[in-house]
């Protein structure tokens, strides 16, 4: 028999000659805190994350860990939180914006009708389209999805184009995580009704808006329940919020009758504080603009 002697080297001398390539070091993570959940990142589908290239802040690690930090804002249809997901191999984090949307029997926005006509609905006969029929807890649950999954795809349609919305991170169900908007001081920042700007910036914002406006109408939506409850002023800029009942200009037979209203509402926000505006000025401007 043939005697080898690399075959008896000790195994110190083995480690050392290892590839790297075959090594790893870990860290034992904790267990969770009341609150923490791990992060939903890697549950999503491709189509449930947001658009490419993702903003340096989107935390994909699948060790991250969500925190929360209380509530944020309460609406019609839906609850704002605010979120920290944390990577704790390399301590970054970030706060996002939690959208939880309520099933119908905690929600006080009823108007679903005509913000739905010409929107795809489940398969007629289908099991969730039988449940929305029946309101039982599964159709209740559905209905909360569907305003989500509305709301999410109009935000990556209007990012994409280029309008002012909070960049949307990710959807899971009936939940929305998108960028936490700031002021200049690094709060959340505050509705357009929470504000009292100055002359100079009142004339910035009213421009922005009216750009905003047309710019949904050039893709042919409306947001449709717009007003000064649901823009949020960060600094000089304004950004848009609440998209779940954005419709379709021309395919919903109501689409431009909300897109006076919602003209005329912002509009009277802007004059009460002093600007000579005019919400039919507006609403034709955009009119023509569009068709």
């Amino acid at each position: 028999m043939t005697h080898h002697p690399e075959a008896s080297a000790s195994t110190d001398d083995l480690d050392g000659a290892l590839d790297a390539r075959f090594t790893f070091d870990y860290q034992q993570i904790g267990d969770l805190e009341p609150g923490q959940r791990w992060s939903t990142w890697g549950s999503c589908q491709p189509l449930s994350r947001g658009p490419e290239p993702w903003p340096d802040w989107i935390i994909t690690d699948d060790a991250a860990v969500d925190t929360e930090l209380g509530v944020l804002k309460t609406g019609k249809e839906a609850d704002v939180f605010l979120l920290e997901r944390s990577a704790p191999l390399d301590d970054r984090s970030v706060v996002l914006a939690a959208k939880r949307y309520r099933d119908n029997t905690h929600r006080t926005f009823h108007r679903n009708t005509a913000y739905t006509e010409g929107r795809k609905l489940p398969k007629k006969g289908g099991r969730e389209a039988r449940a929305l029929a029946k309101s039982t807890s599964f159709g209740k649950t559905v209905a909360a999805g569907m305003w989500a999954w509305a709301e999410w795809e109009a935000l990556v349609r209007f990012h994409r184009a280029g309008l002012p919305v909070p960049y949307p991170a990710q959807v899971d169900g009936t939940e929305i995580l998108m960028e936490l908007i700031t002021d200049s001081d690094g709060a959340p920042a505050p509705r357009l009704a929470a504000t009292r700007p100055d002359r100079n910036l009142l004339e910035s914002l009213w421009v922005q808006l009216c750009d905003t406006i047309t710019g949904l109408a050039g893709l042919g939506c409306v947001h449709g329940d717009l007003s000064a409850y649901n823009l949020l002023v960060a600094g000089e800029r304004l950004v848009l919020i609440d998209l779940p009942q954005t419709v379709d200009l021309f395919g919903n037979p109501h689409g431009m009758d909300m897109l006076q209203r919602d003209c005329m509402n912002v509009a009277k926000w802007f004059v009460a504080r002093g600007l000579d505006v005019d919400g039919e000025d507006l609403f034709g401007e955009v009119v023509a603009r569009s068709v």
